[in-house]
């Protein structure tokens, strides 16, 4: 077998992706938060790139030495002639909303308990989790106690049924049949209850609690072995129980959204613009003394803090074109409500901007924009159209918002099932299966007809 080598000369054409347009699309995808984190990477790395949002923000122009004297001049008088009192309208207390451990401990407190006692209550009350529920049992929690205090498993026991007696009831539960037990037991002493409703009950959330939370009327009737009626009357006394006694107290993170687009009417039109509060100002540091030639490092930061400048400022321009062409789309959505979202789609908005899809996405992602009907993501207002007979298309947010009006407006005691909410819709012209109308149920967080129905009993 014989093997030539020879030289061969081609041309081809092919996309590179400069550092710079890697950096473009990069900063287009990100979030406001993820941008900050980048734009300080930035400071750090390169000594010339610099931010004057601070120092726009007080009305100091950069070098302008005289300027921030005044200002500095003008604080130290201010400090100096308030009063030490003022200083709480600078910096309000913050105040903690008490925990489920704090309310508990409260009414230790106040109820009678010995030093001993109390303090098994006070370690208890420490292991429970934010539900309200005894995160080990009680033999595990004697094992995590020094061997050396001597606590049998009966003191324990006995803290424990302290604990259960506190408000709210359910509390110290070690599972949801003992947490709905006992707020049985507690709802039938204040209350005036038949035996048979009782018992119903009782047997329900003992042998069939699984049953329950398929809302099926005629399958728990007949493992009860009582009257329909008796069945719906205990799953709506259960359903009326409160399933996690420590919600109330859990604490909570509020998750603030800053908008990038700020919706504005002027006349019968929509205008968007970047909201202001996101957009940083940046701006070359200028040295003295110092040229490409003999600083070839400083020549290619300078170089860089231009181009991130530069692809700062377009990726504003375009998250800002993006969604003045949604705005355009969905007009009658801002003006009329959800119930008036259009179909739209990625590809829709490309060819508007003559953009790939892959840019819009790009520009939608974790994007916000204030409007009158508060702030929503972008993202939101895409939609693939569900086809009607007529053939024409409406958007899925539409379908939603009409569900949930017709079921605002339901009778108390009949209503609508997902088979006569599909029926109404078709009256309107709106072609959706039933399996279609559950799903979109379930996104507006609305319970079946059966469960609505049962609270319904339940607020009588």
């Amino acid at each position: 077998m014989q093997t030539n080598q020879s030289l061969e000369l081609r041309q081809q054409q092919h996309l590179a992706l400069t550092p710079q347009l890697q950096q473009s699309i990069r900063l287009l995808q990100l979030s406001t938060l993820e941008l900050e984190q980048e734009l300080a990477q930035a400071l750090v790395d390169n000594p010339l790139l610099e931010r004057v949002d601070a120092e726009q923000q007080y009305g100091i122009e950069a070098g302008d030495g005289a300027s921030a004297s005044r200002i500095a001049e003008s604080a130290m008088l201010g400090f100096a002639n308030s009063s030490p009192d003022d200083d709480n309208d600078w910096f309000p207390e913050a105040t903690e909303s008490p925990t489920l451990a704090d309310h508990l401990n409260a009414q230790l407190v106040m109820g009678r308990s010995e030093p001993r006692q109390r303090a098994l209550l006070e370690l208890l009350i420490t292991e429970l989790d934010d539900n309200g529920y005894l995160s080990c049992t009680l033999a595990e929690f004697v094992s995590y106690l020094p061997a050396e205090l001597e606590i049998s498993l009966s003191e324990v026991e006995a803290a424990h049924q302290r604990l259960l007696q506190l408000e709210p009831a359910g509390v110290g539960a070690r599972s949801l049949a003992e947490c709905l037990l006992i707020q049985l037991q507690r709802y039938a002493q204040e209350h005036t209850l038949s035996p048979e409703l009782k018992t119903a009950a009782r047997l329900a959330i003992t042998q069939h609690l699984s049953l329950l939370s398929t809302a099926s009327m005629q399958r728990l009737a007949e493992a009860l072995g009582a009257p329909l009626e008796l069945a719906q009357q205990a799953y709506a006394l259960i359903l009326s129980f409160e399933a996690k006694p420590g919600a109330p107290w859990a604490e909570t993170v509020a998750d603030y959204v800053v908008p990038d687009l700020l919706l504005k009417q002027v006349g019968s039109g929509w205008v968007v613009q970047v909201n202001p509060a996101v957009v940083p100002r940046l701006r070359l540091r200028q040295l003295e003394g110092w040229d490409a030639r003999s600083h070839p490092q400083l020549a290619e930061q300078q170089q860089a803090a231009q181009a991130l400048i530069r692809n700062i400022n377009n990726r504003h321009i375009t998250i800002a074109r993006v969604g003045q062409t949604i705005v355009d789309h969905q007009r009658a959505y801002f003006q009329y409500g959800p119930a008036a979202l259009r179909p739209l789609l990625l590809r829709d908005v490309a060819q508007v901007l003559e953009l790939h899809e892959s840019t819009v996405s790009r520009a939608t992602r974790q994007k916000y924009m204030q409007t009158p009907q508060g702030t929503i993501e972008l993202r939101t207002l895409f939609g693939e159209g569900l086809r009607n007979e007529d053939g024409s298309a409406i958007a899925p947010g539409a379908v939603q918002a009409r569900i949930s009006e017709l079921i605002a407006q339901e009778p108390a005691t009949k209503p609508l099932s997902d088979n006569a909410l599909s029926r109404l819709l078709a009256e309107e012209g709106i072609t959706v299966a039933r399996r279609t109308v559950a799903k979109y149920r379930d996104v507006l967080g609305i319970e079946a007809a059966s469960q609505r129905k049962a609270r319904s009993l339940a607020a009588r």
